[in-house]
């Protein structure tokens, strides 16, 4: 069976990624990724490392941070690499911010505890190498959480995450408009399962839930 490839898509650069980045900054988002953060790190042990791949604006990584973990990202826009690195200064915490590829992730084997990749897997040209890399630098026992947008969301689902996010009418359609053209982009279920087996984890846990699907990936303990 061949291998799912995709063109990799444009990262955002310049005034298009500060537009993205303020859209991200609204009140109820930023509650969501609190909430998430602490979620997606249960049962770590203090000052885990954690690798988060495409941070973007680097909210998460922030909420990671201030949990109290040793927090990296790597982005492969350099504009949302400036960004991040800010927000992650004026929020008080450290977090390390590099810009690179999911593709070739320029860390030592067995480097993180848990890798975390939220809204960006659609965009990547070779996914089933990044989820060989984010294998290869978990330690045994570690894990990858991929939250993303699913192929099958419907439009009704978009409209009802849209409306939860505290925009002005008009930043509402403009994020509204990329996201129904992102979807095409996005994977299914059944297509989340086939990347899995067809990477070094061989496995995974799919969940879904309004427009999104979430992928947890293990790396064995030997």
């Amino acid at each position: 069976m061949e291998k799912i490839t995709q063109k990799q898509a444009p990262g955002m650069e310049g005034a298009m990624a500060r537009w993205y980045a303020r859209q991200r900054a609204s009140a109820p988002q930023l509650a969501a990724v609190r909430r998430f953060a602490a979620e997606v790190t249960t049962g770590l042990p203090a000052g885990a490392a954690v690798l988060e791949v495409a941070p973007g604006p680097g909210h998460l990584a922030v909420e990671m941070a201030r949990l109290g973990f040793a927090v990296t990202g790597l982005d492969l826009s350099r504009t949302f690499v400036e960004i991040a690195t800010g927000n992650a200064r004026r929020a008080g915490v450290r977090v390390d911010v590099l810009h690179g590829d999911a593709a070739g992730l320029p860390f030592p084997d067995r480097s993180f505890d848990l890798v975390v990749c939220q809204a960006a897997f659609k965009n990547f040209g070779r996914p089933v190498r990044a989820l060989d890399e984010m294998h290869r630098v978990l330690r045994p026992g570690g894990r990858a959480v991929i939250h993303d947008m699913s192929r099958e969301a419907t439009r009704a689902a978009v409209d009802e995450e849209i409306r939860g996010m505290g925009l002005t009418p008009l930043n509402a359609l403009m994020t509204k408009v990329p996201l129904l053209a992102l979807r095409r982009r996005a994977y299914s279920r059944d297509l989340f399962a086939r990347l899995a087996a067809e990477s070094a984890f061989g496995t995974c846990e799919i969940r879904t839930e309004g427009i999104s699907v979430e992928v947890r990936l293990t790396r064995p303990a030997p």
